[in-house]
């Protein structure tokens, strides 16, 4: 542990982030690769990071001593933004342990390259080729000024919604509950970056139980979950909108339109499937008007936030299924949800769609999409499948003793990063602990994404090989 003269010991998780970035910079910027491997390899060194300081002393609260393990898994479900936890957050870590999460999951949610990018920008006034490929293949920019204009957007409207949503949950806490300010102030911050990062992590050992029928809490947090999983070039794309007026309209891209439709879609989907399978069941205890709450937010943190409401221990195994189809599908692009998302959903649909209808052309939104762009959605959506269902027989086998709905509902979870569980998660056994931790990796770092950090080089030929048509179905 690292100790400075007028600073106190918790403060060296800051020297620790500082050392962090000084490594990042000598270690991959100076390295020829490319921005999936610095992607993946900057996740990575985060989350190895991020156990060592989980498990100095300053991390944990009383006599409590983590082990390698419990920070590993912490860690990675940090940075990840997955939510999954083998010890309860807000009695298992200390305060300074709580601040080394959330640093994580703020970490995490902004992305490890661009962060780095924006630091060399702060510092020097320019960012290197390499930074700026990088910071690209993570926000994708989209904004007039490329990458640099990006960066700033990102950070800026991160710091404003959260924020806000942080002010609303604190005067909730204080007013509502009685609360002493720091200790309203701090949840408030926890849960608003929480939330926007959609993490799912929260001080309370039962999550967003204990405001089951508080909207005034309930909804600002849904509202930062579906802020953060839309993605921040969609961010960026509404507020050019709503500068350039109505003329900017036509201009919105086919992957804005895709994701705001999509979403609306889900949230209202969603919100009918949870009143209809669990109006009698775990939503029975509540008014009118609480089940209508609840069961909107149960729409929403699957995609993919983790905050929970109620035990999904206790839900229908039809709700469960459902949920699982949420997490899968997840958010928009280039943001802090995870799973296959929205785009890649509506290209599949539209794909399968146009081969119904005899059509040549895939198209959304009367624009014909690249036969590239299908092959894309369609190998991640089957990498995605592949994934889950390794994850699911490895758990099964290692533990036998709980249900395939169970599993199936904790490998989803952690695949689409989002941290709701049955409850089985601390009861895993060693091996299925650490199968998750590699899932949740995945999951944020995304399967293409790792497969082309670990691809030593592009294989291009200048030929092809003749055409066959084998039968289908």
């Amino acid at each position: 542990m690292i100790f400075i003269r007028g600073i106190p010991p918790c403060s060296s998780a800051w020297v620790w982030t500082g050392l962090y970035f000084r490594l990042v910079k000598r270690l991959l910027f100076l390295r020829q690769w490319g921005p999936a491997r610095l992607t993946a390899t900057g996740f990575l060194l985060l989350i190895l990071i991020g156990t060592v300081l989980l498990l100095l002393p300053f991390a944990e609260a009383g006599d409590s001593r983590a082990s390698f393990l419990s920070a590993l898994f912490t860690a990675t479900s940090a940075v990840s933004l997955t939510g999954l936890v083998v010890v309860d957050t807000g009695s298992f870590w200390s305060p300074a342990g709580q601040v080394v999460i959330l640093a994580l999951i703020q970490l995490g949610g902004l992305g490890i390259m661009s962060l780095a990018s924006l630091s060399g920008l702060l510092l020097t006034g320019r960012i290197s080729f390499k930074a700026r490929k990088t910071g690209a293949y993570e926000n994708r920019p989209i904004l007039a000024g490329g990458i640099r204009r990006t960066l700033i957007f990102t950070f800026a409207f991160t710091a404003v919604v959260e924020s806000i949503i942080a002010t609303a949950v604190t005067a909730r806490l204080m007013v509502g509950y009685g609360h002493s300010f720091p200790r309203a102030l701090w949840e408030g911050i926890f849960h608003a970056i929480s939330a926007f990062n959609n993490a799912g992590f929260s001080t309370n050992s039962d999550n967003l139980v204990p405001f089951v029928g508080d909207a005034w809490i309930l909804l600002p947090l849904a509202g930062a979950v579906i802020g953060g999983g839309l993605g921040f070039p969609v961010w960026a794309e509404l507020v050019r909108h709503v500068r350039r007026g109505s003329e900017a309209t036509r201009r919105i891209s086919i992957t804005a339109r895709m994701t705001l439709a999509a979403t609306g879609v889900l949230i209202a989907a969603g919100t009918i499937f949870f009143a209809l399978t669990e109006w009698n069941g775990v939503l029975a205890p509540m008014s009118w008007g609480e089940k209508i709450l609840n069961a909107f937010f149960a729409s929403v943190s699957p995609r993919t936030a983790g905050f929970n409401t109620f035990d999904y221990g206790e839900a229908h195994p039809v709700t469960l299924m459902g949920t699982d189809t949420l997490m899968f599908i997840g958010g928009g692009s280039a943001g802090t949800a995870g799973g296959i998302k929205v785009t890649t959903a509506c290209v599949l649909l539209a794909a399968m769609a146009a081969e119904f209808l005899g059509k040549e052309k895939t198209s959304i939104y009367h624009r014909s999409l690249p036969h590239s762009v299908t092959r894309q959605a369609l190998a991640l959506s089957f990498a995605g499948v592949l994934v889950v269902t390794l994850g699911v027989a490895a758990l099964r086998f290692f533990d036998p003793q709980f249900s395939g709905d169970q599993v199936s509902f904790e490998v989803m979870s952690a695949f689409a990063t989002v941290g709701l569980s049955t409850g089985i998660t601390a009861s895993l056994s060693a091996p299925s602990q650490i199968v998750l931790c590699f899932i949740m990796y995945l999951g944020r770092v995304g399967p293409t994404t790792l497969v082309a950090a670990l691809a030593a080089k592009n294989l291009s030929r200048r030929y092809s090989y003749p055409e066959e048509r084998p039968f289908i179905g």
